[in-house]
């Protein structure tokens, strides 16, 4: 849903929404009186072919999510796609344009419209007029595939990707099978869109960056985009008496964008690290809660020798610096009271993946794990594989895993 809602936010950018009454011409044959049945198929032909196109390249990004999973471990790939994202963000911010030139577009249009009477030439259209938009929308595009890329799934990439190309194409079945009165018209608001995927580019930017920056620097960072986001929407500015609805409601998200960043900031200021809890340091006799204390292992053979010198059960924690679940891990499951009650009775080790170098590589490929984060359990030096968890898993459900492999260790 929330693929499909960019994608139709993305049909409204300037340098795409221009285009839809020249295809939509194109669909209904340049005027020519067709049925809407025939329209709706049309139009659906079309933006099924764009669909598919941007599905494939979801696949693809899903596919590759292990090698660049493997890739974002350093600082200078970090760094170096924070600083192309800051680029695209700039982008939509109007600095320069991200779209084909027009001769090419022109040809593109061309060659499609010899391919308009059929349901066939309107699939193959619409995937020829992914090329044409597609440089106009590079820049949130790079981030939905970077997103996709990171989960390593591809079927979440294609039928994301999917979503997205048929919230782009929706205004463009509605104006095939009802009319061009449809359309909205061109203004303000349009740049507004822009501006909103600029904001979330500079956000994606910092969270793929917040790994490998100082604590503070990050704070400092997600409270300016706040704080610059809550100007773009008015919320120091005074509103009209004749204000509308919409005036006001943007004001009031502005307001709130304010205060949050305001927040970040004087959390940073009073040593606070976490932006989501940004004032926890300043209640009055609540110290933040640690997590438990683990035994690092460097190596499989550093592990073997750990699991057979330990009498209790062992759990080992594979952790990377880059890795956000591994953080929210620590911060929400660890470290919960309950959670650190059940680990008292286990030997705790954590095997930190960062560097992926080659004992690093050995150790995840001993227990055919692409990545952190994971949780591996063992009792008498074997693993039990049944409680074995991947990815974040909140502390109401690590309790009662926890609670499994203490009655495995108790049977043995």
């Amino acid at each position: 849903a929330c693929f499909f809602g960019f994608g139709l936010l993305l049909c409204f950018t300037p340098c795409v929404l221009p285009m839809v009454p020249i295809l939509s011409g194109i669909i209904v044959g340049h005027g020519a009186q067709v049925t809407r049945g025939r329209a709706l198929t049309l139009s659906t032909a079309y933006v099924l072919g764009m669909a598919v196109t941007y599905a494939a390249v979801g696949v693809a990004a899903g596919l590759s999510g292990t090698l660049l999973s493997a890739a974002l471990q350093n600082a200078w790939v970090l760094g170096g796609f924070a600083l192309l994202f800051v680029a695209l963000a700039l982008s939509m911010f109007g600095l320069y344009e991200l779209q084909l030139p027009t001769a090419l577009q022109s040809r593109l249009s061309d060659s499609a419209n010899h391919r308009r009477g059929s349901v066939g030439g309107l699939v193959a259209m619409g995937a020829l007029s992914a090329l044409i938009v597609g440089p106009c929308v590079a820049a949130p595009l790079a981030g939905a595939l970077l997103y996709i890329a990171q989960t390593g799934n591809a079927a979440l990439g294609g039928l994301a990707l999917f979503a997205m190309a048929l919230g782009m194409g929706a205004p463009l079945i509605a104006v095939g099978v009802a009319s061009r009165s449809l359309l909205p018209h061109t203004g303000p608001w349009m740049e507004g869109v822009k501006r909103f995927f600029g904001v979330l580019l500079l956000a994606t930017a910092i969270w793929i960056a917040q790994p490998v920056l100082p604590g503070l620097l990050v704070m400092l960072a997600w409270a300016a985009l706040l704080i610059g986001a809550s100007m773009h929407l008015h919320a120091l500015d005074p509103l009209p008496a004749h204000a509308r609805g919409w005036h006001r409601l943007w004001k009031g998200v502005g307001v709130i964008a304010l205060l949050a960043g305001a927040s970040i900031l004087i959390g940073a200021a009073a040593g606070s690290r976490d932006p989501l809890q940004p004032l926890s340091v300043l209640r009055s006799g609540a110290a933040a809660e640690a997590g438990p204390a683990f035994e690092p292992v460097r190596s499989v053979a550093e592990l073997d020798a750990r699991l057979a010198a330990s009498t209790r059960p062992v759990m080992l924690d594979i952790y990377a610096d880059w890795c956000v679940s591994c953080r929210e891990m620590e911060r929400d499951t660890f470290a919960h009271p309950a959670v650190r009650a059940k680990l008292a009775g286990f030997t705790l080790l954590k095997a930190d993946v960062t560097g992926n170098d080659p004992a690093d590589q050995t150790l995840l490929q001993r227990f055919g794990l692409y990545g952190p984060p994971g949780t591996l359990f063992f009792s008498a030096g074997r693993e039990v594989e049944s409680v074995r968890t991947v990815g974040f898993v909140p502390p109401e459900r690590f309790v009662a895993t926890l609670d499994r492999i203490a009655a495995v260790s108790s049977a043995r």
